[in-house]
């Protein structure tokens, strides 16, 4: 997996490819020697919280990791504050997504990539397994997090960023990331059997953003987004009333609100069938841009994407038992 750090000398400005590995390299080679073996658990900071749980994964007891997007955070609208820019500054290793994600902090990542390890987890993905950007040329939908099989890639990435942190422990980071690696195999075959029980005809996911690409192309469900990738895009009337007429064609018995977003377009979706005599339900609230809350089995990656199989199949007619892949849903972890 492809090891990428961003000196702040490429922020804002076009290279070529042989330039930024050559920076890339002279970077890691300089943060090798800067926390390798320090003393105590390794200092760990996450931009979102699924990347935060695959290092508590990984790392057990030997790192400390802080999520700066906790619960119902919206990445595409984060602001770092003072408190966020302080633990990144003193952190071992500082870990981001990337693929457009966390736009707004480009530049402060390329400044911070001088003087900390700086890792995109999801910039290594092979691109020709990315679904393109609605908004940006040359762009990729970055909510790759929504196929288990494409988070696999990702969760290798962090393994390999925390050994190359402690070269001391990367043969328990590796032997840790394989076992999480084999349960995300697990979870995508369980939604893969799952959601093959719904109806073909109601294999329809309509919810507040275009957050569930990567869903739609792993499970065969068309994918219908009232914003576009970004939350800060924004849905127009026109939009609004070409779905519910959509809704009522073809009789779809359900929209999905999310946690981190404003269930306002849904509700007019709503409203705007049932005055045209179609009743639609919400199918539940799904865990799009965040994970559930702190403590509980939704707050880790698994049980967030196991709600979210569950709660999807269960809408839209399947069959299905409530308590998801293991009978954790809605338990405390």
């Amino acid at each position: 997996m492809t090891r990428i750090f961003i000196p702040s000398s490429l922020g804002g400005h076009m290279h070529t490819r042989r330039q930024f590995l050559a920076a890339s390299t002279a970077a890691i080679t300089a943060f090798s020697t800067t926390s390798a073996y320090a003393a105590g658990p390794l200092s760990v900071v996450a931009t979102t919280g699924m990347i935060a749980d695959a290092v508590r994964r990984i790392g057990g007891d030997a790192v400390t990791v802080k999520a700066l997007m906790g619960p119902g955070v919206d990445p595409h609208a984060y602001r770092q504050t003072r408190s966020d820019i302080a633990a990144m500054a003193r952190a071992d290793l500082v870990l981001w997504h990337g693929l457009y994600l966390e736009a707004q902090m480009e530049d402060f990542f390329g400044d911070l990539g001088r003087k900390r390890m700086v890792v995109p987890v999801a910039e290594g993905l092979p691109k020709d397994q990315l679904l393109g950007h609605d908004d940006y040329e040359n762009r990729f939908d970055p909510h790759v997090w929504m196929d288990p099989s494409m988070w696999i890639g990702v969760v290798q990435a962090v393994g390999e960023a925390l050994g190359e942190a402690r070269p001391d422990l990367a043969g328990t980071f590796s032997a840790n990331a394989n076992g999480y690696m084999e349960e995300l195999e697990m979870l995508a075959a369980y939604g893969t059997e799952t959601l093959a029980l719904v109806p073909a005809e109601k294999r329809v996911l309509l919810s507040a953003h275009d957050a569930f690409g990567y869903f739609g192309r792993a499970y065969g469900f068309e994918v219908i987004g009232i914003q576009g990738i970004s939350t800060e895009s924004e849905a127009g009337l026109n939009r609004i009333s070409a779905l519910v007429d959509m809704l009522v064609t073809r009789k779809l018995p359900a929209a999905f609100v999310e946690t981190s977003v404003s269930d306002r377009n849904i509700r007019a979706l709503i409203e705007g069938a049932a005055a045209q005599g179609h009743t639609v339900k919400i199918g539940g609230e799904l865990y799009s841009d965040a994970m559930g809350p702190d403590g509980s089995y939704e707050g880790t990656y698994i049980g967030m994407i196991d709600h979210n199989v569950t709660t999807i199949a269960g809408a839209l007619e399947a069959t299905v038992d409530p308590g998801g892949m293991s009978g954790k849903l809605g338990l405390e972890s």
